[in-house]
């Protein structure tokens, strides 16, 4: 709890007593690898933040196949954004890679901090405008490299990452096959 609200302070100052109504409004919850936090199709109603664990954000192409599009490990927070601030149904899934710890708001939690603790609004834009930084920051070099510059790019920016995910996600999310990803990974090797 105590990475939360580290976290939280770096983006503004609360009281004591406003550290305990954030903690009040959370619950710690662990889900199993494979598990979901959230679902394509249902509404998100709740905001996550990692305690241990890797997350992947994933969806189905039109053909069926299914694409991860990042991670998302610990000291981060786990949401569908739009699909919680406007109430539609999500159309990306956000699956547990890893056996994770987390702290989960309600969509109802956060409104009650909203309404009670003046610059909450600020610190949440500011926690959001960071996390769509990093977000970008984590797809958009895809875009341009090819598949042994993105494999090593992965590796670089995380390290330990590459150690915790399965393979067949992470060719997901290179945008190859796990017979591509394996054949990169012995020719850096030799």
């Amino acid at each position: 709890m105590q990475q939360l609200i580290d976290t939280i302070l770096q983006f503004g100052s609360l009281t004591q007593q406003q550290i305990e109504l954030i903690k009040s409004k959370t619950e710690v919850r662990t889900l199993k690898s494979g598990d979901y936090f959230s679902e394509a199709g249902k509404t998100a109603n709740h905001v996550g933040f990692i305690l241990e664990g890797v997350f992947r954000v994933c969806y189905y192409n039109k053909d069926g196949n299914e694409i991860t599009r990042y991670f998302i490990d610990e000291n981060n927070f786990l949401v569908d954004l739009n699909s919680l601030s406007y109430q539609i149904p999500s159309s990306e899934y956000i699956q547990a890679v890893t056996d994770v710890e987390l702290v989960v708001f309600k969509r109802s939690s956060l409104t009650d901090l909203a309404n009670t603790i003046v610059g909450w609004d600020k610190i949440t834009n500011q926690i959001t405008t960071k996390a769509l930084l990093d977000k970008v920051s984590r797809i958009s070099p895809m875009v341009a490299e090819d598949a042994t510059t993105c494999y090593q790019s992965f590796l670089e920016q995380f390290p330990k990452m590459a150690l915790r995910i399965p393979l067949s996600y992470l060719a997901s999310y290179l945008g190859i096959t796990q017979q591509s990803l394996s054949r990169i990974r012995r020719n850096l090797n030799q």
